[in-house]
């Protein structure tokens, strides 16, 4: 060395040391006499060219790593900051070192590059994925998606302007502000506060300035109770006044219809109004406490005012918004069954925004006992909907993620999933203690500053805003609330009287006949097909047939529906039919629309009457009845008119449904004004096929009925379903109808129409006996609905009793009392009235008809049943069985008593 010194090479020899060349410590220690034994260390990186494609290829293993994993390491909890590790995202387990990290990798144009340090590639994947905001969307199967998703995300974020976060905190303060003043001025009331999760407000400003810019011409919101009160007066624009008034119990009773609903189920329109100045209409639907209920109602209500609007599929311009809990989210099955329903063409609205506000518990129940998936929102992945886990005290990256969503909405027509993790500030509800069932969550939540406070403080601390400019937001918008307050103090309270339910319907008086010409075009009809359409050999005799029956008669019940359907049509009023295989007919008994024997192309004859026609849509439901019939609901809620028709497969699958019957249906009026005209057809009749596949349950619909809220009828010929479904088309009041209809009728030669019978007459809620016995000679008189009328039809033509007539019960509510008397005043001496039916003596309309019509029937006549006994059961499970109790149940009206 010293020797290098002096003749110049001393540099080149301490290079030679740095590097460890070969042979030199040899030569150094050998020249200073030192034993030397040298050691050969394997180096710690290859420099082979094998080796770098190898480390290539983990570079890229590790980008997808964290496109698929790096949710599992996202800061999402507002709750608690923990380093989160995962194995797929550690760079050794890739095959990587410490060492790698400043080398450059080929990334395949990752990051908008081609090559990059691998220390930037770990920076840009953390900051994409790790961060605020974690993303699942790898699962998506359109390599498009993913892309464009991917090309937003994978780029370091902009900081939003000063306006933005001025907007954003005003957005913050208005949310605040408003639950800390009711907090204040209604101690204890509840109202399912959204403190803990006010960025919701900012996330739904986000999205609807989104749509006001977007040229959008409505949001429809459906929501729960949890920070409803705030969504309506921060977003809908439900003035603070009337809210007020409602916490005050100063209600306006023409305001509803009935008997109202609490404060934090009812539902509001306004106009949104964004920053720039854009707009659009907003509403809240109104919803009860059953959760997820209002998801496929709010899905029917958007593809209504789609339908109205009629730009096209492609339009979309009324954009459903879908606010959840998380423990509903993952527990209540209704939500998968609509989500189901956005690719659907009956069903889809081209995607709905559904922002989960994920308190991380429910009611009470912490997410480990209240769900397997890890997230509440695995359940979108089903339908490859993106899902964004964000951190609620960010209110920023809530922002962010809402205008993504709603951008991937527009480009995309799909849902996509925000879940804005974030905290219960009050428990439940504003009574409940909830440190009672999670004591350490709430030692956290009660020492936690708000997400205001903390967005302030980080402006403030950043420079962007001065302390005062926030404080002086917030004083403002609570000396507005307060003048409100006062201002609704001072109000005059005066209450109008409880108006009843106005405009009571009666089918019976609406005018439903048609002439010969139109029953011609609608037969002709089912013979005209499109050029080169080959019809089932089954088919093509029953449509020659159908042709023929409009002037030669025996109309059967799947025809008479049709020219119901098709009258209609051709006088403008459009139809909607949807159910489980409704364009066949579960019963083999429809045909609305045909297929073509060789190519499968479609045809439905009723959607070609020619100009003028109004539209028909039917389609064949995903297999569902919970939201199938709540998007029917909304629908009809929308237009009125619309004939708007849900079909059961058998009556009874409307037991899914019973939630939309009870909520909606039957009350929708009674507490939020809300009317409906959809019509539900419950196939119906006791043949011996089980259990499962007789009853409608129609008691259940009868127990709900008051008010004259809806109408219930079991028609017993076609030309009684025409007039039944053109009246509720036609009438110019609107109430649900409930049609409880045939199985074994459908084809029942003593069932069938004459075409007379459509081109005269209407609704008849009774129908006399049509066998002239002398009155004086009937000494019983029995009362029955449906098909059992022709079982004792039968019977009596077999024994050739004169002495029993047969009255048909065919409107069950509202009772149509006047015209049963008038019916018993033609058998003057009859004493004996019996009510007959198939169903147990629990079930069926009994408890309905004892109830509700013998107080109308004069003094002298004692109504009594006959029917099965009592029974658990709606019906025997074997053919036998069945066979021998409705050969008693027959025989005993027919008994003489003794």
């Amino acid at each position: 060395v010293i020797q290098g010194a002096q003749s110049g090479e001393f540099l080149r020899r301490m290079h030679q040391l740095l590097l460890g060349e070969d042979g030199f410590y040899d030569e150094v220690f050998a020249a200073l006499h030192i034993p030397y034994e040298p050691v050969r260390w394997v180096a710690d990186v290859s420099t082979s060219h094998e080796g770098d494609l190898d480390k290539a290829t983990r570079v890229m293993e590790l980008i997808h790593a964290y496109r698929v994993r790096g949710h599992l390491m996202a800061d999402t909890d507002p709750l608690a900051f923990k380093v989160r590790t995962h194995p797929d995202l550690d760079v050794v387990n890739h095959g990587l070192t410490l060492w790698d990290l400043d080398r450059e990798f080929p990334v395949g144009g990752f990051a908008s590059h081609r090559v990059m340090k691998l220390r930037d590639v770990l920076g840009v994947l953390r900051d994409s994925y790790c961060r605020s905001v974690g993303l699942e969307y790898m699962h998506l199967q359109d390599p498009e998606q993913r892309t464009w998703l991917q090309d937003r995300v994978e780029k370091k974020a902009q900081a939003p302007d000063r306006e933005l976060q001025l907007h954003v905190l005003k957005r913050l303060n208005a949310a605040e502000a408003f639950e800390s003043f009711l907090q204040t001025k209604f101690v204890g009331q509840k109202r399912f506060s959204l403190e803990g999760g006010e960025s919701v407000i900012p996330v739904l400003d986000a999205v609807l300035s989104g749509a006001a810019k977007g040229g959008l011409d409505e949001v429809v919101i459906g929501m729960a109770h949890r920070g409803r009160l705030n969504v309506l007066a921060n977003i809908v624009g439900k003035s603070y006044s009337q809210i007020f008034r409602e916490f005050e119990g100063n209600l306006d009773p023409r305001t509803v219809q009935g008997s109202g609903d609490v404060k934090y189920h009812l539902g509001a329109e306004g106009t949104f109004t964004a920053a720039d100045g854009s707009s659009c209409g907003v509403t809240l639907c109104s919803n009860p406490s059953h959760l997820e209920a209002v998801n496929p109602v709010l899905e029917g209500i958007v593809r209504a005012k789609q339908d109205v609007i009629d730009k096209g599929e492609a339009g979309y311009t009324v954009l459903p918004l879908l606010l959840h809990g998380d423990a509903a989210f993952a527990g209540q099955g209704v939500v998968a069954e609509t989500l189901q329903m956005g690719q659907l063409r009956g069903y889809r609205t081209g995607g709905t925004v559904h922002v989960v506000i994920n308190n991380q518990v429910g009611f009470t129940t912490a997410p480990e006992y209240s769900r397997s998936s890890t997230y509440s929102t695995d359940v979108a992945r089903t339908v490859q909907a993106p899902i964004f886990h964000v951190n609620g005290d960010d209110p920023e990256a809530c922002v962010r993620v809402a205008r993504l969503a709603f951008d991937f909405r527009q480009a995309f027509k799909k849902d996509v999933v925000i879940d804005l993790v974030c905290y219960r500030k009050r428990g439940h509800n504003e009574g409940d203690d909830p440190s009672m069932t999670q004591p350490l969550m709430y030692d956290v939540i009660d020492r936690k500053r708000s997400v205001r406070k903390t967005y302030t403080e980080q402006l403030v601390g950043r420079g962007d805003i001065t302390l005062e400019e926030a404080e002086e937001a917030l004083k403002d918008y609570q000396a507005q609330l307060e003048r409100v307050f006062a201002e609704t103090r001072d109000a005059a309270t005066a209450t109008a009287p409880q108006p009843a339910m106005d405009d009571v319907l009666d089918l019976s008086t609406v005018e439903t006949a048609v002439s010969q010409a139109v029953l011609d075009r609608l037969g002709r009809s089912q013979l005209e097909v499109p050029d080169g359409f080959t019809l089932h050999p089954k088919l093509a005799p029953l449509m020659q047939r159908r042709a023929e029956m409009v002037t030669q008669g025996g109309i059967d019940w799947g025809f008479g529906e049709m020219l119901a359907l098709g009258s209609l049509l051709l006088q403008g009023t459009p139809v909607r039919l949807a159910g489980q295989d409704s364009r066949r007919g579960t019963f083999v008994q429809r045909h609305a629309t045909l297929f073509d024997r060789h190519s499968g192309a479609e045809h439905t004859p009723l959607r070609h009457l020619g100009e003028g026609s109004a539209p028909f849509y039917i389609y064949d439901s995903l297999l569902s009845e919970f939201a199938a019939l709540g998007f029917e609901y909304g629908y009809s809620v929308v237009r009125p008119d619309t004939l708007v028709l849900w079909e059961a497969q058998f009556g009874d699958f409307v037991n899914g449904a019973m939630t939309v019957v009870d909520e909606f249906i039957s009350s929708g009026e009674a507490k939020w004004g809300q009317r409906t005209g959809v019509t539900l057809l419950l196939p119906h009749g006791y043949e011996g096929q089980g259990p499962d596949h007789s009853s409608s349950r129609v008691e259940r619909f009868l127990q709900l009925c008051a008010e004259d809220n809806m109408t219930i009828a079991s028609p017993t010929t076609p030309a009684q379903h025409f007039h039944l479904l053109r009246a509720q088309a036609l009438a110019g009041s609107h109430r649900p109808l409930i049609v409880v209809t045939p199985k074994s009728m459908l084809r029942l030669k003593a069932a069938a129409s004459a075409p007379a019978d459509f081109t005269s007459g209407r609704w008849q809620p009774v129908l006399a006996d049509p066998e002239a016995f002398a009155p004086e000679a009937v000494t019983r008189v029995v009362l029955c609905s449906g098909k059992i009328y022709y079982d004792l039809a039968a019977a009596r033509r077999k024994s050739g009793d004169t002495s029993v007539a047969l009255l048909r019960l065919e409107q069950l509510y509202p009772v149509p009392a006047a015209q049963v008397r008038d019916a018993l005043a033609a058998y003057p001496a009859a004493t004996d009235v019996v009510w007959v039916q198939e169903e147990p003596a629990n079930m069926g309309a009994w408890s309905h008809i004892a109830l509700s019509l013998p107080e109308e029937l004069p003094e002298q006549i004692r109504l009594r049943r006959l029917s099965r006994r009592a029974s658990a059961s709606p019906a025997a499970g074997s053919s036998k069985v069945h066979e021998s109790e409705q050969a008693t149940l027959v025989a005993a009206v027919f008994a003489r008593q003794g």
